[in-house]
């Protein structure tokens, strides 16, 4: 097995990395391997790179270093890499803002002026007021690495809770500060995870989840169980925060909070890992001593969306895998007495809000977005009529920003051509109109976006949507980037990202990808690519680019692939099973060793969605398509760019570590195979702009080299 490394280093030796010429293989650093078997019921399963999964070891450390300055020095070589990152801050620097909320009279909104690392809270007074910073996160450090990463505000407007995060953990810390004055309080709550803030409606503190606190230097690897309800009072410390809830019997349970807009209830929304079923639970805050099991089986999704009195509105997929809104009376609530309010229909239902005393509900109806009303009692009330096909923002939740009382809705619509456009509707005179839009440095009208549908291999009808430059001709030769994520019920909606608009510009067509697994048909087209279908996402993927190359879009040597978190396992299992078929491949923070995911932070969540190797059926399956495991020496891999960050605590880096160190061992042909790991970063969420911008001037200028783009 030696002799499938790079010959003439030895273990101890510090390295100087040599680079060769761009379109050559690079001399990779050593990577050390060591004699580790596991069995598996029966099975056994060798694991060379386990000394990989102790994240901050000096030696990891120092593999880390070194293949940092190995991918550096690589990209570092294109000529084209400044150009494309000049192109892309130019591009970055625009004005653009998300859709308002109104709490009490004041109404509040994220903007962002262009090229700021993160994005700042503002308070007007009224709509069309003075925008006022209200929290500007840009402030909480120097390079960008403290996010705003969670906030709710008191019902009376008067308070806001924030969370922060900081180099992208997941881990949360919560401040409270005064909306009038913009002053904090000393309250601060730490090792929050995974969770909401809701107020009650006197604004005397808030409802929230958290963690036990983790042993110190293990809060990025420990798995985290046993999530609480708490509820801090105002100008308190958080050891005497009042424990609401907890379920010792039930580890693997995380609870999100809400209180109802009558203030009379407090709803618990009970997850069990990534599962898209749940329970649903509330308590009554006059008599807050009992918590009512309202849905207490694990048997379809269950969403609160608003309530008269002891009767809840709750949108359910029971009986409906694409959704329905239901009505329980509580007094009641024997499922023989629920009612049906908005019954399931062809599109699949996303979700319902309530906004002058009616409903307005979110639909995807192939993979894009359309809203449509309701009244009260559930009868059509027609359609807030969208621009085209696209979607609504989902900062949160649903992306609609209303209450029961008003009369105004807030959302921002989206596309791959369009940067997110703020409109509010107005339920009396029923007419939207545009309270704010983006101006970029960019001709929409030289480029289109179409969608196609694609045969996979058992027949299935799989959307996909490109964009490219008008009149592209059919010859095969234009490089392609096809994207796809295929999990956890995640619906793959038209957005609009800045940094693909460069690659536009480059020439390319940019191929987004439907597959199973998501969200986009419901819940059964979400199962079918779960568990044991799991093979069905990477069959919908492949057909994909089969389809982009049997049509003339493109050819192998000029197709890549790139996915995020799953979507990087998408990648992983994609290229390891058909090396042949892409050029290129970008699997970002992705899931790669299929038998040891449960081991680490939340990874045991994602059960309910892959299955677990303890289990002799279900390891059969997740070693199968393992991308780790299923790495073939000698074989002639695509060129790989792997990314990952070292303080990624969802997706824990040592996956992308051991993917990228077994890649280059086993590539038998002349193609790259380069990680690059972001330091005081995580999995994504809330990455600064001048991070972003570096990570993706890093791509580009990887697939311009090795699509041989002009």
């Amino acid at each position: 097995m030696v002799s499938l490394f790079v010959q003439g280093y030895h273990r101890h030796q510090i390295l100087k990395v040599i680079i060769p010429e761009v379109d050559m293989k690079p001399l990779y650093p050593y990577t050390r391997i060591v004699t580790q078997i596991d069995n598996y019921h029966g099975a056994l399963v060798s694991d060379p790179y386990r000394w990989l999964e102790d994240v901050d070891s000096e030696e990891t450390l120092e593999w880390i270093r070194r293949q940092n300055e190995l991918t550096s020095s690589f990209l570092e070589r294109m000529p084209t890499r400044q150009k494309i990152k000049n192109r892309l801050t130019q591009l970055w620097n625009f004005p653009r803002s998300w859709a308002p909320w109104k709490k009490g009279k004041r109404y509040f909104q994220e903007r962002n002026s262009g090229l700021q690392n993160q994005n700042t809270l503002y308070v007007m007074e009224h709509l069309h007021g003075e925008p006022r910073v209200l929290l500007d996160p840009n402030a909480f450090s120097d390079d960008g690495t403290v996010a705003l990463t969670g906030l709710s505000i008191s019902k009376d407007g008067n308070w806001l809770a924030y969370a922060t995060s900081r180099s992208g953990t997941d881990w949360l810390t919560w401040h409270i500060r005064n909306v009038a004055t913009g002053d904090d309080l000393a309250d601060v709550i730490e090792w929050s995870k995974f969770c909401n803030s809701a107020w009650k409606p006197d604004g005397s503190g808030f409802f929230y989840s958290r963690y036990d606190t983790p042993v110190e230097g293990a809060a990025f690897q420990n798995t985290n169980y046993n999530h609480k309800v708490f509820f801090h009072t105002l100008n308190t410390t958080q050891e005497h925060d009042e424990l609401v809830y907890q379920r010792p019997d039930q580890k693997e349970w995380w609870f999100q909070s809400e209180v109802t807009e009558d203030g009379c209830y407090h709803t618990l929304t009970v997850l069990q890992g990534t599962d898209v079923r749940n329970r649903l639970f509330y308590q009554d805050l006059q008599n807050p001593d009992v918590f009512v099991e309202l849905i207490s089986e694990l048997e379809a999704t269950y969403q609160f969306v608003g309530n008269d009195a002891s009767v809840f509105y709750v949108f359910t997929n029971l009986d409906a895998p694409r959704g329905r809104l239901i009505a329980i009376d509580t007094g009641y609530p024997q499922k023989e007495n629920w009612r049906t309010v908005i019954p399931a229909s062809s599109s699949v239902l996303e979700g319902v809000v309530m906004v002058n005393n009616q409903f307005c509900a979110l639909y995807d109806e192939d993979a894009h977005h359309i809203l449509r009303l309701f009244t009260h009692d559930g009868s059509p009330d027609g359609e807030i009529p969208l621009p085209g096909p696209g979607s609504v923002v989902q900062i949160d939740e649903l992306g609609l920003h209303g209450s029961r009382g008003d009369d105004e809705l807030f959302f921002a619509f989206q596309s791959f051509l369009c940067p997110p456009t703020v409109y509010r509707y107005c339920c009396t005179t029923r007419s939207a109109h545009v309270i704010s839009v983006s101006e970029i440095d960019f001709i929409p009208a030289a480029y289109e976006t179409y969608q196609v549908f694609v045969t996979s291999k058992d027949g299935t009808r799989v959307p996909m949507y490109l964009t490219h430059k008008k009149g592209l001709q059919r010859d095969g030769q234009n490089p392609t980037l096809l994207y796809g994520y295929g999990g956890l019920n995640f619906a793959n909606m038209p957005r609009f990202e800045i940094h693909r608009l460069i690659w536009l510009e480059m020439g390319g067509v940019y191929a987004s990808a439907n597959t199973r697994g998501g969200g986009e048909y419901g819940e059964d087209w979400h199962r079918d690519g779960m568990l044991d279908r799991r093979q069905n996402v990477f069959d919908d993927f492949i057909a994909c680019a089969e389809w982009l190359i049997s049509e003339g879009i493109t050819s192998t040597p000029k197709l890549a692939i790139e996915g995020r978190s799953n979507g990087g396992l998408l990648v992983g299992a994609c290229m390891t099973q058909r090396p042949d078929l892409f050029k290129a491949c970008i699997p970002q923070v992705g899931v790669m060793d299929m038998l040891r995911f449960t081991r680490f932070t939340i990874g045991w969540a994602w059960i309910s969605e892959l299955g677990t190797p303890e289990d002799p059926e279900q390891f059969k399956t997740l070693y199968s398509y393992s991308p780790y495991h299923n790495l073939k020496p000698g074989t002639s891999y695509p060129a790989t760019l792997v990314t990952t960050a070292d303080h990624d605590d969802r997706v824990v880096p040592s996956h992308s570590f051991k993917f990228a160190a077994r890649l280059q061992a086993c590539q038998g042909g002349e193609l790259p195979i380069l990680i690059r790991i972001l330091t005081k970063a995580g999995h994504g969420f809330g990455k600064p702009t001048s991070i972003q911008i570096e990570e993706q001037s890093d791509i580009y200028a990887f697939l311009w080299s090795q699509l041989e783009m002009e």
